[in-house]
């Protein structure tokens, strides 16, 4: 569920030396799910441990995690990494703003997680989003734009040589196709 390397654990036993005894670390994800998703990591008294968490053993202490946060702290990553400028300690959390899906979950799902986890992201970047409507019998996933990809004049591009390779890619055998449904107009909420 998560790694932690062993300079990382080497860093949280050092500080939780100076911690009461049976202090041990809590990993959480706030607002989980969400674009608004920002993982930490605390402090946790033995007497803050809920009977409903996740207990991680590492070296010298445990990983506390709360059961809302723990789908979205799969595959995370906790390192501790020394350069010329100094220290710090990095959490990669690739599922924390978006829940992964399981291989097994209907198309819509698993297409819907791909454009949220890798599409979304990309796209943010200029203001926009893009949502799965629905998959047609015939395998066509219906797409809506918002945002900044709404009357932009590169959606086209954007639909067919970014968002349609990837999917028919991805999903080779289960997708025929892609369909924008978006009425886009053009305003200043348009990137180009």
């Amino acid at each position: 569920m998560i790694t932690i390397s062993e300079q990382a654990q080497a860093h949280f036993a050092k500080l939780l030396e100076k911690q009461a005894a049976g202090t041990h670390i809590r990993v959480f994800v706030v607002n989980p799910g969400t674009a608004q998703a920002e993982c930490g990591v605390s402090y946790c008294p033995a007497d803050a441990v809920e009977e409903t968490d996740i207990r991680l053993p590492f070296n010298g202490f445990d990983a506390i995690v709360d059961e809302e946060s723990k789908p979205f702290l799969v595959d995370a990553e906790i390192d501790f990494v020394t350069d010329q400028m100094g220290s710090q300690l990095t959490l990669k959390a690739p599922n924390a703003k978006v829940r992964k899906v399981s291989d097994n979950a209907p198309l819509m799902e698993r297409v819907q997680y791909v454009i949220d986890s890798e599409i979304n992201p990309q796209l943010a970047n200029h203001g926009g989003r893009v949502s799965v409507m629905e998959i047609t019998e015939s395998g066509v996933a219906v797409l809506q734009f918002g945002g900044g990809c709404n009357g932009c004049s590169q959606v086209d591009l954007t639909l067919k040589e970014g968002i349609e390779k990837e999917l028919l890619n991805r999903f080779s055998g289960e997708l025929a196709g892609v369909k924008d449904i978006t009425e886009h107009q053009r305003g200043e909420h348009s990137y180009y």
